[in-house]
């Protein structure tokens, strides 16, 4: 058995290493292509020793070490993977409250769930019947699903804005909750179909029975949809259909085509001047930006080029993402967040490993909470400078914290 000092030795050499390997081998397909590389792939031996460090870490929580413990054995990934299979699962659903507070649900919408609020590295349960919670687009209005009703507040703890009885909708499993800005709509997207709920009636928006199909079913696979930033547009999709867009009150008025192809996910820029597009193919995509004011009409067929459409990205399937000033941060099913400008290219990417499942920012736009299927939340600030050489990617991220809400686990572990 390795002593601690063998184990904190190997960690951090070898992790360094990888980090280094990694970032050179990217940097030089970015600058030259990839098939001009001809080294050899990175590879990261640490998974040997990936229990016993997570032990250490164990003992550090207890001990109330953490940050000592950080010190010496800095964060990674790939040492986990076979881990993950027993102790992953997806953190999302994830809501800014504060600069160091969010909440968030943890499992699918097809799984036994759980609700938590996490001020700092402090995590708590929430109330147990808590099946799903969501956040506006602007003025911190939430939604909070049980089984029979929705609950929308004005601020975290607030005052009850509005209640929403469910009906065709009850026990139905929810992909994801955006309240409207007044807290006074919510929609709702499943993958029993997309929804538009008012106090009068579960209008369902996606997908419609357009052919007036006898054995029509509403069920859906890869459903996503999105509200702009005013609420005055609201986009829907799903694997088997394009992106439609719709105005506010679910009314049809253009349609996108896939330019991979799935459709999988959408959202608005933050000025709302720019609608991203994102469809995917496997574990790659493609994303295209159209502007708003053009939604009104538009028909953009798939796979084709057109004028009212420019390329945004050409790698990322899209599972979350967020808007800031002039780009986006996405998060793709290779585990990494990379910032696309609105008038396309990448800025920065920063790896964190297994696939992304959950993104918020907090309202400077300074940090940056991300939830993966690795059963991780991570806290991180943005435009500061690395905290150590084992940091992949290109950006100026600084990690202060993740939290591992691990299965099987009789609380969360701060890293």
């Amino acid at each position: 058995m390795k002593t601690r000092e063998e184990l904190q030795r190997e960690w951090s050499l070898k992790g360094a290493k990888y980090a280094k390997d990694i970032n050179e081998m990217v940097a030089f397909g970015n600058e030259h292509g990839w098939d001009n590389w001809e080294g050899e792939e990175a590879v990261d031996t640490r998974g040997k020793i990936g229990e016993a460090v997570i032990k250490l870490l164990r003992e550090a929580n207890a001990n109330g070490t953490v940050a000592a413990f950080r010190e010496e054995f800095a964060p990674a990934h790939s040492p986990l993977a076979e881990m993950l299979d027993d102790k992953g699962g997806y953190i999302g659903d994830i809501c800014s409250i504060s600069d160091d507070v969010v909440a968030f649900m943890q499992g699918t919408s097809y799984e036994d769930r759980q609700a938590y609020l996490a001020k700092g590295t402090e995590l708590t349960s929430l109330d147990k019947e808590i099946r799903s919670i969501g956040q506006s687009m602007r003025n911190n209005v939430y939604a909070i699903a049980y089984t029979d009703k929705i609950v929308t507040r004005q601020g975290w703890e607030g005052e009850i804005i509005a209640e929403f009885a469910l009906d065709v909708l009850k026990d139905t499993g929810i992909t994801r909750l955006i309240p409207f800005n007044d807290g006074q709509k919510i929609l709702f997207i499943s993958s029993e179909g997309i929804y538009l709920l008012s106090k009068e009636q579960e209008k369902l928006l996606h997908p419609l029975n357009e052919d007036n199909d006898e054995d029509f079913d509403t069920s859906i696979d890869m459903e996503n949809a999105t509200l702009s930033y005013d609420n005055k547009s609201i986009v829907v999709g799903d694997q088997g259909r394009d992106h439609a867009v719709l105005n506010s009150e679910g009314e049809k008025i253009g349609v996108i085509g896939a330019q991979s192809s799935y459709p999988h996910y959408c959202l608005f820029s933050s000025d709302d001047k720019q609608l991203l597009s994102n469809t995917c193919h496997f574990y790659n995509g493609a994303s295209i930006g159209v502007e708003t004011a053009k939604l009104n009409g538009i028909n953009i067929p798939a796979w084709e080029e057109h004028e009212d459409a420019i390329t945004l990205d050409e790698g990322m399937r899209v599972y979350a993402g967020v808007a800031l000033e002039d780009y986006y941060i996405l998060g793709d099913a290779y585990g990494y967040i990379r910032a696309i400008r609105t008038e396309g290219g990448e800025l920065w990417q920063h790896y964190l490993g297994s696939t992304i499942s959950g993104m918020t920012l907090s309202e400077d736009n300074k940090t940056l909470y991300v939830g993966t299927h690795a059963g991780i939340l991570h806290k991180l600030t943005l435009n500061k400078k690395v905290r150590d050489t084992h940091t992949i990617g290109n950006a100026d991220i600084y990690e202060d914290f993740r939290l591992l809400v691990w299965k099987n686990e009789e609380k969360a572990l701060v890293w």
